[in-house]
């Protein structure tokens, strides 16, 4: 087998990234270096300059603020620039460090070079975010199969387990810094999603913001005059406090700033009145979804909770509330969508085990044009959208219409085109234009055929063709804020090429020390002391280059870091 034969399933995550390779018994989770399924995504410089990916990198946030980045899904084709040092980064090359590094992670463990993969994406991700997506799997050196929806993919996880059961899935999915809901049916074999909605800008990450804000009010800390490094360590200190919460129902925390110490404090009831405005925009996306698939909530037979955010109890109360019943989460929240992700890959590569399984997707927004309506007679009113495809349409699918130009004698038509379900498009998102030039015909209006081509990827292509002489116009939607060009790909792959990457081998050690300078700052006095003790063994480990004494040295420490670790929050 080569790395041509082999598709490898990624989880291209807010928080955490995950690949996974389907094999003769299922879909199988790939570690990474440090032996963890899960790798933050978390990009930064090292002190001798050479980037840091993972959890090196996450536990640098704490430390190394300006020097760190994470969190940067979210500007998926937008033109936001992230600034490490003195070099700004996109975030479709950010998220090729990390698709990188899952590569090699893969490659690793199949012992062959790997290039091509299925990447997940939020079911809401519009056509711009999907193709930065694409982007910066190119930049990674890897040809994108398919992108497949998040909670598609988890549903396919579930549905794999019992592929004969005929079943309505509702599927809830609150990651790190998405929110998707999906509706499946299975029945013989096959999957069909039925509907699919979701808020791209809401997340865990959101809930953490929300307690944050509420703990600094009520200890009086100014957040706006907290230097980067103190603002990250609060922040670290409250997102810790938010994960006690899914398992006790007060979290106590004591954060240390200067000649002040501050104790926090955050009950589950009061976490969840202080996000209840996040929590209220769950539901109507939930609401949406059962509408569009024609269903009442009583026609669901199974509910399934995704995403690492999903833990937390506000969101299962709600879930429950709403369906006057227990959502399952029998699968691990935070490895199911990659699971699924791995299943897509078995079934692009015609894998023999999946052989009887067939998967159908829907297109998540309404797609179309803007128009001018003739208020009176040579009058006209833009900012009219007209819709073209409709959102939950099973894909892939083509349309067309028929359009013309508001006078005789026009030479061309600019064609707007947008998502959403507004009827102006001013409320609407655009994704892209289209010139599209006609003959100047002063006797009667050109007619231009318009189709909108949307596949199973969410890539939506736009053909114009003018209907007298047959000539076409084509739109790989261009002139978006943020969208790269692909000469631009091609120059940020070269420029990955020569980046200077951490060593693979060196991330356990790297993110070890990472981990214990983080404690070292969040300590004070004799334990901040014994930390340094710590630092010191560790690094004449290290400048013994002896690798059996290093892992050694690392092991005796790992229990007394870990019981000190677990002080920050009781």
């Amino acid at each position: 087998m080569n790395g041509s034969d082999t598709i490898i399933g990624i989880d291209l995550g807010t928080t955490n990234s995950l690949v996974c390779v389907f094999t003769a018994s299922g879909p199988e989770l790939i570690p990474n270096a440090l032996g963890s399924f899960m790798t933050p995504s978390a990009v930064g410089l090292a002190d001798d300059g050479s980037m840091l990916i993972g959890q090196a990198a996450k536990d640098r946030l704490v430390t190394h603020p300006q020097l760190t980045t994470a969190r940067f899904k979210r500007y998926m084709g937008t033109d936001h620039e992230a600034r490490l040092g003195k070099k700004s980064w996109r975030a479709e090359e950010l998220s090729a460090l990390i698709l990188r590094s899952l590569k090699e992670d893969a490659e690793a463990h199949l012992g062959h070079p790997v290039n091509r993969a299925i990447i997940s994406v939020p079911a809401y991700f519009n056509d711009v975010q999907r193709k930065a997506t694409m982007a910066a799997a190119r930049i990674a050196g890897l040809n994108v199969e398919r992108l497949v929806n998040e909670p598609t993919a988890a549903a396919l996880a579930y549905g794999l387990q019992d592929r004969d059961a005929e079943t309505t899935f509702l599927v809830v999915d609150l990651g790190g810094g998405t929110f998707d809901v999906s509706i499946l049916e299975m029945f013989s074999g096959v999957m069909e999603v039925r509907a699919s909605s979701g808020d791209a800008f809401l997340g865990g990450e959101d809930f953490t913001d929300a307690a944050l804000k509420h703990l600094a009010q009520q200890a009086d800390i100014n957040v706006e005059k907290l230097e980067p490094e103190a603002y990250s360590r609060l922040r670290s200190v409250v997102d810790k406090m938010k994960h006690r919460l899914t398992e006790t129902h007060q979290a106590n925390a004591n954060f240390s700033h200067k000649k002040s110490d501050y104790q926090l404090s955050l009950t589950r009831e009061m976490f969840e009145e202080i996000t209840a405005p996040l929590t209220k925009r769950i539901r109507l996306p939930i609401q949406r979804a059962i509408s569009d698939a024609g269903l009442k909530a009583d026609q669901i037979d199974r509910i399934l909770m995704v995403g690492g955010a999903t833990r937390m109890d506000c969101v299962r109360s709600l879930i429950t509330r709403l369906f006057k019943r227990f959502p399952e989460h029998d699968l691990n929240p935070d490895h199911v969508v990659a699971l699924g992700a791995g299943v897509q890959a078995g079934l692009a590569a015609r894998h023999e085990a999946l052989d009887d399984l067939v998967m159908t997707d829907v297109a998540p927004f309404t797609l179309g044009y803007e128009v001018a309506v003739e208020v009176k007679t040579d009058t006209f009113e833009f900012g009219h959208f007209a819709p073209l495809i409709e959102r939950n349409t099973v894909v892939p699918v083509s349309r067309s219409h028929t359009v013309n130009p508001l006078k005789k004698g026009q030479d061309r038509i600019e064609l707007k085109i947008y998502q959403g379900e507004a009827p102006f498009v001013k409320d609407n998102v655009k994704i892209g234009e289209l010139q599209v030039h006609i003959p100047p015909n002063k006797k009667d209006l050109e007619l231009v055929d318009v189709r909108f081509t949307y596949d199973t990827s969410g890539i939506l292509e736009v053909v114009a063709k003018s209907i007298s002489t047959g000539k076409e116009s084509r739109v790989v939607i261009e002139g978006n804020p943020g969208s790269m060009t692909q000469d631009e790909v091609e120059n940020r792959l070269k420029a990955l090429e020569g980046l200077k990457i951490h060593p693979r081998e060196q991330q356990e050690n790297t993110a070890f020390l990472a981990r214990l300078a983080t404690l070292y700052e969040g300590l004070l006095g004799d334990e901040r002391q014994l930390v340094a003790r710590f630092i010191q063994e560790f690094e004449a480990a290290l400048h013994s280059q002896d690798a059996k004494l290093i892992a050694e040295c690392r092991k005796e420490l790992e229990d007394p870091v870990s019981r000190l670790e677990s002080q920050d929050v009781f």
